[in-house]
């Protein structure tokens, strides 16, 4: 009886999720003032009691995954020490998104619960927002866990307010791993150790699966603009190219390019040419080889 009671104990252990960081879910605090005083989220989210009820809001409120609606946040006009800090300054209409995702927050999520949202099937913004809680909550060791078996993930999302960056759910979860940005905001910071230990992970599964990861350098203070989207090239081409670059003809080409750069020049233009002759030739070729076909089968009255 106490061993049965026992078991039961560590699963309901199991099915709670840890919690890292601060009890605001490490939003920035900016964010975090708009969201709580936002009308949004204190009149209709506040009405919302349960999970599935805050899936079908995010099912029918969510199109992008920036923290500011489009347009609504202004930072041209700041001056001083804060012109340029990114979070500080002037506020802007909170999306919908951010909203949906510290209420999902405050209901206090189980594992169960957050296993259906990442693999939720009615959209990709259930999906979407289930990483980006494990990525701003969860403690840092646990991110490669989550994330490694939706890497190769290929269905596609649009993160950005008013469209134009679409990427797929894959990319998104390696972006999440190895990049702090995200828009005008940024993740919780991943202990150096951990972070070299995530990157050792990422080229392990590369090196299995055929995949090539970002730049080392991107991760924290090298970091790029999410707006850029994480592009995995095949490992195969990029051996192939770095092959094709150090043949031989590659390197004899290029000498030669250094040596005489308008003679080279010179010479491609002529070879264009004559390759431009040669295709026409064989237009005529072929349009002459048309009529005689079409003389012999008495489609026309004459050869030419």
């Amino acid at each position: 009886m106490n061993d049965e009671q026992g078991e039961n104990t560590t699963k309901k252990k199991n099915n709670v999720l840890p919690s890292h960081g601060n009890d605001c879910m490490n939003l920035n605090p900016l964010i975090l003032t708009n969201i709580q005083s936002s009308n949004y989220f204190k009149v209709t989210l506040f009405q919302l009691k349960t999970y599935h009820e805050v899936i079908d809001e995010i099912y029918y409120q969510v199109k992008h995954l920036e923290p500011w609606e489009r347009g609504s946040r202004k930072t041209s006009g700041n001056s001083g020490m804060c012109g340029s800090v990114r979070g500080v300054g002037s506020g802007g209409i909170v999306s919908s998104a951010f909203c949906l995702l510290y209420k999902l927050y405050t209901l206090k999520l189980t594992r169960k619960q957050l296993n259906g949202l990442i693999k939720h099937t009615d959209s990709p913004y259930i999906r979407a927002l289930g990483f980006m809680y494990i990525r701003f909550s969860q403690p840092p060791s646990d991110l490669y866990d989550w994330y490694e078996e939706f890497l190769q993930d290929e269905e596609e999302i649009d993160v950005k307010a008013g469209g134009g960056n679409i990427m797929t759910i894959g990319q998104m979860c390696r972006q999440f791993l190895v990049k702090l940005d995200w828009f005008s905001t940024l993740f919780p910071r991943i202990p150096v150790p951990i972070q070299k230990s995530i990157e050792q992970k990422l080229n392990e599964y590369d090196r299995k699966y055929g995949t090539q990861t970002v730049k080392n350098s991107q991760r924290h203070g090298g970091a790029t603009s999410s707006d850029e989207r994480v592009r995995d090239r095949p490992y195969k081409e990029y051996r192939d190219e770095r092959k094709r670059s150090k043949s031989p003809a590659y390197k004899e080409y290029r000498d030669e390019r250094k040596r005489s750069p308008n003679e080279s020049r010179s010479r491609e233009k002529h070879s264009k040419k004559s390759y431009r002759d040669r295709s026409r030739e064989r237009d005529y070729e072929r349009r002459d080889r048309k009529r005689e076909y079409e003389y012999e089968e008495g489609k026309c009255s004459r050869r030419n």
